[in-house]
């Protein structure tokens, strides 16, 4: 498990040292992204992580600490990882701001993250059927439209992704999309209890509703956690301008109890799912 103090030395890792790479959307869009590996020849199981809508890049071009924390205890762990860059190819920055976003979760987002999907199992160094999806909030809501039984999304493929994390995705929004939602690929939604920018209870509903008839779906709700509790050492405040609440403000950072079970549970559900050939 990666301490608070061991996370933030990971600051300190430019995007330089990773690879960046370009591939096209399967909508065809070029996109791209940072892409990072274990040492050795592979094959290695390999994970796609949807960012939120601030990105996974600070202004000074380096990973943010929420994905510089997850990157390297993927990579340590024996995954390729691919972060899917959804914005910066497409002349944005962020979403979080904009009522009416250009690149949007249920419309773009799911054709970047086949793209990365193909783009991976292209690799000689990649389990091309052991690829797993991550994203966080919008990039988790991203998650729940690319798994979705009718996305339009989904290219032909040998394999699909093989087990999704979403981590507080706005679930009201994916409901109330017509057909209802459902999966055939293994989900895990984990959310905070107190998160008052994508709210817990449509999640739970969506996941025992689904669950009700068959699809492979879980959720943890984690009290008095709020958005972004796995990020490290982030100050519990009040985000303001933020375009999809009421309030236009949201509550975020870090939850210590919820971090450390999620940097737990999250790796050892992926063993489960991708290390079994």
């Amino acid at each position: 498990m990666i301490r608070a103090a061991a996370a933030l030395l990971l600051l300190a890792t430019p995007v330089a040292a990773l690879e960046r790479v370009s591939f096209p959307s399967a909508n065809g869009d070029a996109i791209g992204g940072v892409f990072a590996k274990p040492e050795g020849a592979g094959p290695f199981p390999a994970v796609v992580l949807l960012h939120g809508c601030g990105g996974f890049l600070r202004s000074d071009g380096r990973l943010s600490s929420r994905d510089a924390q997850w990157n390297a205890l993927l990579v340590k762990r024996g995954y390729a990882v691919l972060h899917v860059d959804s914005f910066g190819p497409r002349g944005l920055r962020e979403t979080c701001t904009l009522r009416d976003p250009p690149v949007r979760p249920e419309r773009e987002r799911p054709y970047d993250a086949y793209g990365g999907l193909a783009w991976l199992q292209a690799r000689p160094d990649i389990a091309p059927s052991r690829i797993g999806l991550m994203g966080w909030s919008n990039g988790a809501m991203a998650v729940l439209s690319t798994l979705r039984t009718d996305a339009p999304a989904r290219p032909a493929l040998a394999a699909d992704f093989k087990q999704a994390v979403a981590f507080y995705p706005g679930c009201r929004a994916v409901a109330a999309v017509k057909p209802e939602w459902d999966t055939k690929i293994p989900l895990a939604i984990l959310i905070g209890e107190a998160d008052d920018w994508t709210n817990a209870p449509p999640c739970v509903a969506l996941a025992e509703k689904t669950a009700a008839r068959g699809a492979p779906v879980t959720i943890k709700v984690y009290p008095g956690a709020y958005h972004d509790f796995d990020a490290p050492d982030t100050k519990l405040r009040v985000r303001e301008n933020v375009a999809s609440t009421r309030s236009r403000t949201a509550t975020i950072g870090t939850d210590p109890a919820a971090r450390d079970d999620a940097l737990a549970r999250v790796p050892a559900l992926l063993d489960a799912a991708l290390k079994t050939r």
